[in-house]
């Protein structure tokens, strides 16, 4: 019998929230703020349209345009967060975009403050825990990740309890914003990148030896080298894996053929997310379906993925052991990895 994944508590660590934002939502926010969208911008009535990475990075920029008040960064993430509880999720880090919040005449605090009563208003809701992950975009290059970096310490907010960088990864290496993570990192805020996506394994080791990560974003193609593999494990870095948005986009061409289970079969930490979920047809709890019927996870398998997701949160120890324990995820029976392989 296969596992009834309704049941099974579920964390995200990796989905961006202006990619978040449903066709119907884009065209609601359009609307209110009196904008015409494109006619290529949708491939049909509930699907955004794109053909490769570079034109989905295009699209999602379109797609993002219409997210212009405080309001409308509260409803964008409400509406998330109460599409993740009515699967089951209990606790989401969601990478928001200053950059784009810029770009549509927005300030970095107006931004954050609608984001926050949107967390707020879905917590006292729906009983979900939502944090924000300040994310800058690689390929608008390393002057603006810095003030990014700059305005995330500049307005310290306890909802705000990460860093990440996200973007074109193959055009844009990471060791140029080394400086951008060094500030971030010294006042104690826990980092993430994105690597390991569409960057073969030396793209993995260009992150980890000039940036302070202890999670990436992605980092399958860690699987391509052994000895990175080992390290990964050693280093105890956890990846926040996105399966459906690695076959969408082409990274993998199919499940059968995914990372995943010799990833996690060698011994390294992963987790489960949706990236973009309306783009590529998904959601967190589609995720854990697929890892369920795809890489023969069972219901305990699945308890442990939300426990190590737990684990490697960034939101504070206490909040997070204690949805642990509210939720029967403690247990190091139930949430262990499996043993590497000899």
């Amino acid at each position: 019998m296969s596992a009834d994944v309704s049941a099974v508590p579920k964390a995200e660590l990796h989905v961006h929230l202006e990619g978040t934002a449903t066709p119907a939502l884009v065209r609601q926010l359009a609307a209110r703020n009196g904008m015409s969208l494109p006619k290529a911008l949708f491939a049909e009535e509930d699907a955004f349209a794109w053909n490769d990475f570079l034109h989905f990075l295009e699209t999602y920029d379109q797609a993002a345009s219409v997210i212009r008040t405080p309001e409308d960064y509260r409803d964008v993430t409400y509406d998330y967060l109460s599409r993740c509880s009515a699967e089951g999720v209990i606790y989401c880090e969601m990478m928001s975009s200053p950059d784009h919040a810029a770009a549509n005449g927005m300030s970095y605090q107006d931004h954050l403050d609608g984001i926050a009563a949107g967390i707020d208003d879905a917590r006292r809701d729906h009983g979900i825990e939502g944090f924000i992950i300040v994310t800058c975009v690689r390929h608008f290059g390393v002057e603006r990740a810095m003030s990014v970096a700059r305005d995330t310490l500049r307005h310290d907010h306890p909802l705000v309890v990460g860093f990440g960088m996200g973007g074109d990864e193959l055009g844009f290496p990471p060791g140029q914003f080394t400086e951008v993570f060094a500030l971030v990192a010294g006042e104690g805020i826990p980092c993430t990148v994105h690597a390991g996506e569409f960057g073969d394994p030396a793209s993995i080791r260009q992150a980890l030896d000039p940036l302070p990560v202890v999670r990436l974003g992605h980092g399958v193609r860690a699987a391509e080298d052994p000895a990175l593999v080992d390290e990964l494990i050693q280093r105890d870095i956890v990846l926040e894996c996105c399966p459906t948005s690695n076959i969408a986009t082409k990274v993998f061409p199919d499940y059968a053929s995914h990372a995943f289970v010799p990833l996690r079969d060698a011994g390294v930490k992963l987790t489960l997310n949706s990236d973009d979920p309306p783009f590529f047809h998904t959601s967190v709890g589609l995720e854990y379906e697929i890892a369920r019927d795809h890489f023969g996870l069972d219901a305990r398998d699945l308890r442990g993925i939300t426990h190590t997701a737990l684990d490697a949160g960034f939101a504070p120890e206490a909040l997070r052991h204690g949805l642990m324990a509210a939720h029967g995820l403690g247990g190091s029976d139930e949430n262990s990895m499996k043993e590497p392989a000899p």
